[in-house]
């Protein structure tokens, strides 16, 4: 870093994404991407945007908007859409968290939530998993300060019940509670039919994982029409034109072709449940996932050796290096013909270590 840095910044420790190594062909399962390419329908009218892309983008998103409103059953105004759900919680935590209103997140989670708080400059908490690897929402009834929950959490992909979630949101209705819907559409129980009834309730979703879009990079926030005013207000001071005319037109085809959208997601929850089979046949322990990846290890051997086996094999997963994780890898699924190369390397790989 140059010696001109804002002191705020210096000692900012910066998300670490999902390697994109290009030195050879890998079988990709460590950024929890879909296999599958968007929707036809969804690539043709971004084909037909680009001839607009002389002209800025739509700031409210107005056609995605009302087909999401007809899909998800919201009002337009209990909606916003940004680049990514990343910006949509980046959003939340300048909006709903200060000095005085801390985040609170458990130690185990998506790791970009103690950067955007860091970044934001605002004071956070976290409180740790259970030894099985299970949010404790005792944690956060009463305790102070705006809640940002992931559901399934990553890196584990365990969910909470909606009753659950349900009990944190209405046990302080003085506070905002985020709900990280990223890998919902897989498995866990959405508490998008809450923000009818809870007014401090934040839903956001992305359209990376089960819609095929993480290259475009789309997301969305549901909440009653005065968060989302919040919500707007931090977006209007920032970048009016965060979702891009291509995007906002791939999104609303990747909304409109629910045939798509549900054969891809039936396809990867029948091989996920395959190869937790698979695995656990080869003396793996497994977390249990509701999201588009698995959480293993290997009693024999570490997350790392794992990982660096399978990597020179030509396979790619994920392993992070923090304590209670790092005998673990996670294994983004994929289609079936990539994970029966994973189970084969990885039976290679258990002969050869073990």
């Amino acid at each position: 870093m140059s010696r001109y840095i804002s002191k705020r910044h210096d000692k900012l420790s910066a998300y670490v994404p999902g390697e994109q190594p290009q030195d050879k062909k890998y079988v990709k399962l460590n950024t929890n991407e879909s296999p599958f390419p968007p929707s036809p329908f969804a690539t043709r009218l971004a084909r037909q945007a680009a001839g607009n892309l002389n002209l800025y983008c739509d700031p409210e998103s107005t056609v995605l908007a009302s087909v999401a409103a007809e899909t998800f059953g919201v009002d337009k105004d209990e909606m916003i859409f940004t680049n990514g759900s990343d910006e949509v919680l980046d959003f939340a935590f300048s909006a709903f968290c200060d000095e005085e209103t801390p985040a609170l997140f458990p130690d185990i989670t998506y790791g970009f939530y103690p950067v955007f708080a860091t970044r934001n400059g605002v004071p956070y908490k976290e409180f740790p998993l259970r030894a099985d690897l299970t949010v404790d929402i005792n944690d956060y009834i009463g305790a102070k300060g705006t809640v940002f929950i992931a559901n399934p959490n990553a890196p584990t992909g365990i969910s909470l019940p909606l009753s659950e979630i349900e009990k944190i949101v209405k046990s302080d209705s003085n506070r905002v509670v985020v709900v990280d819907e990223a890998y919902v559409d897989f498995g866990g129980e959405s508490a998008l039919p809450l923000i009818k009834k809870h007014d401090n309730l934040l839903v956001t979703r992305t359209f990376s994982k089960s819609r095929s879009l993480a290259g475009g990079r789309l997301g969305v926030g549901f909440a009653n029409k005065a968060l989302i005013a919040d919500l707007k207000k931090i977006k209007y001071s920032f970048n009016p034109y965060n979702v891009n005319s291509m995007t906002a037109a791939a999104g609303v085809g990747a909304l409109l072709d629910k045939e798509y959208f549900d054969a891809n997601v039936k396809s990867i929850i029948a091989v996920r449940q395959d190869t937790v089979r698979a695995l656990l046949a080869l003396g793996f322990t497994c977390t249990s996932s509701d999201a588009n990846f698995l959480f293993a290890k290997h009693e024999k051997l570490s997350g790392e050796a794992l990982y660096l086996a399978l990597k020179e094999k030509g396979v790619l997963v994920r392993y992070f290096d923090k304590d209670r994780l790092k005998e673990y890898v996670r294994i983004t699924v994929g289609i079936r013909e990539q994970m029966q190369v994973l189970i084969e390397k990885l039976a290679e790989i258990i002969g050869e270590k073990v």
